[in-house]
């Protein structure tokens, strides 16, 4: 399985990105079993926190371009299989914790700050690394950036693909704690099972308080990526940086 799910101990779900030899880097499988992971756990009445995290050494790496074939749809995937798990957990009526283990890139990053709460190891990043590819933010992250650092700090991010260490994460209000890499997940547990002995209906209400405001355009800004995304993936400069990055080696980008 590409996505591992447990119930550790009452009322908590731990689900674990689970293909730590591509550093947790979302294929189509990896998608869809997070979409049927997030699903379930929001469905499930007994389940009161969830713990998002990544096996191995990272969270996720992004998405695995070396899963991308000549049928990658790009707008599609994005609005169906990525939404799908990104709006189940932006809209599940229970706290999703992200306990980022290390790396958090694109995709990846996205999906960690989808997310409720994080707790962020201390030699972990973020990273926006869609522009070394020459492409754009996608799955809502122009949006979840915007909101939470202001647009020139987050542009400059997505334009520069800059990875935001653990101290300046928390600086910025991007990650809630910081803690020992060995600690990340032990901890953000303990912060579940604490939140499970919190009344669950005030807390999904208040989730859906607080979340309303930019539900509607985080949908809209997602389709928007999606939508642009496909024009970026078919131009040469995104071809060039995705053969630079398998060959380990500077991009040359031309503009066309």
């Amino acid at each position: 399985m590409t996505v591992n799910y447990e119930t550790p101990s009452d009322g908590v779900c731990l689900i674990t990105l689970n293909r730590p030899d591509k550093l947790n880097a979302f294929n189509r499988q990896m998608r869809l079993d997070l979409m049927d992971a997030t699903r379930q756990a929001s469905a499930d009445a007994d389940i009161r926190v969830v713990v998002l995290t990544g096996a191995g050494r990272g969270f996720s790496a992004g998405a695995d371009i070396s899963a991308v074939d000549d049928k990658y749809n790009v707008e599609d995937i994005l609005n169906t299989e990525y939404g799908g798990f990104l709006s189940a957990i932006a809209t599940m009526p229970k706290p999703v914790i992200a306990a980022i283990n290390g790396p958090a890139a694109g995709i990846g990053m996205t999906t960690a700050l989808s997310c409720d709460l994080r707790v962020m190891g201390e030699d972990a990043y973020l990273m926006s690394a869609f522009a070394n590819i020459g492409l754009v933010p996608d799955g809502g992250l122009s949006l979840l950036l915007t909101q939470q650092i202001g647009y020139a700090r987050a542009y400059q991010l997505a334009i520069e693909a800059e990875k935001v260490d653990a101290a300046r994460a928390l600086e910025w209000g991007l990650v809630n704690r910081i803690v020992a890499n060995a600690d990340v997940l032990e901890n953000a547990l303990d912060w579940a099972r604490s939140l499970t002995q919190r009344a669950p209906t005030a807390m999904a209400l208040t989730k859906r308080t607080f979340r309303a405001a930019a539900q509607s355009e985080l949908r809209k800004a997602m389709a928007n990526e999606a939508m642009v995304q496909r024009t970026a993936i078919a131009t040469e400069d995104c071809a060039e940086g995705v053969r630079a990055l398998l060959e380990k080696r500077q991009p040359v980008f031309k503009g066309k």
